[in-house]
């Protein structure tokens, strides 16, 4: 394993403690599709919520929030579509983006950070 899929790993652990303690339930962790990956798939009371996990050693390049681009979302949004075509329970269920950022050791969570369309 890399030495980045590691720090990865790391921040995803780290970041599912920190949601459990705030009353997130987890779903599944790492998500695979076609699409790409969920890194953490949670329910906060009937919502259910797609968290999207980066980590940056330092903000050289941007922080771990901005690196969640366009790009990104999009192939996040048709991640989770597939999700739902598969886990038909979950198909009625309000649902939110959400990206926990680690920057420096700091870390941030963005609910709703952004949308659907």
């Amino acid at each position: 394993m890399s030495e980045a899929r590691d720090i990865g790993r790391a921040a995803e652990t780290h970041a599912l403690a920190w949601l459990r303690r705030q009353g997130l339930t987890l779903l599944e962790a790492n998500y695979r599709c076609r699409a790409g990956e969920l890194d953490l798939i949670m329910l906060e009371g009937d919502i259910l919520v797609f968290v999207e996990v980066r980590s940056r050693r330092n903000a050289a390049f941007g922080s771990a929030a901005e690196s969640v681009t366009a790009s990104k979302q999009r192939k996040l949004l048709t991640a989770a579509r597939h999700y739902l075509q598969y886990h038909e329970q979950h198909a009625g269920k309000a649902q939110r983006f959400d990206v926990i950022a680690i920057t420096n050791g700091d870390m941030e969570w963005i609910k709703n950070a952004f949308g659907t369309d």
